[in-house]
C-alpha cells in the first residue's frame, strides 16, 4: 500500500488522500444536521495511478474514525463506503434508517452538489 496522508477539508466537503504531494483520491461528503448530526459520504474517487493501493479503504477507515472522534454516526450513501462498512462492522456501526432516509432526501434536494 502507498503511504498516504489524509486531510479533511470540511469546508469543501472532501476527505482527501495525498501521496507524494499528489491527490490520490477523495471522499465527497456532507454533514447532515437533521434529524441529527451525521457524516454522509456520497462518492469515492481514486485517481487511476493509485487504484488498487488501498487508498479508498484508507479514506473510508478515516471517515469512520473521524466520525467516532466527533461522536456522530456515518450515514453512507456512497456504494464503496457501504461495501467497506459491511466488511468492517467493528469499525463501521450501522446507521439508523431515519438518518439514511434524511441523507437521501438532502441529496435529492441538492443535486447540483453531486
Amino acid at each position: 500500500m502507498t503511504d498516504i496522508e489524509i486531510r479533511d477539508d470540511r469546508a469543501a466537503g472532501r476527505l482527501e488522500a495525498h501521496a507524494g504531494g499528489e491527490l490520490a483520491g477523495h471522499i465527497a461528503y456532507f454533514v447532515l444536521t437533521e434529524p441529527r448530526r451525521a457524516l454522509v459520504p456520497v462518492h469515492t474517487i481514486v485517481e487511476p495511478a493509485y487504484e488498487g493501493q488501498g487508498v479508498a479503504g484508507s479514506l473510508a477507515r478515516e471517515l469512520y474514525a473521524m466520525a467516532a472522534r466527533e461522536g456522530v454516526p456515518v450515514a453512507p450513501l456512497c456504494p464503496y463506503v457501504v461495501k467497506w462498512a459491511a466488511r468492517h462492522p467493528a469499525e463501521a456501526p450501522v446507521a439508523a434508517p431515519e438518518l439514511l432516509d434524511a441523507a437521501r432526501e438532502y441529496v435529492a434536494a441538492h443535486p447540483e452538489q453531486w
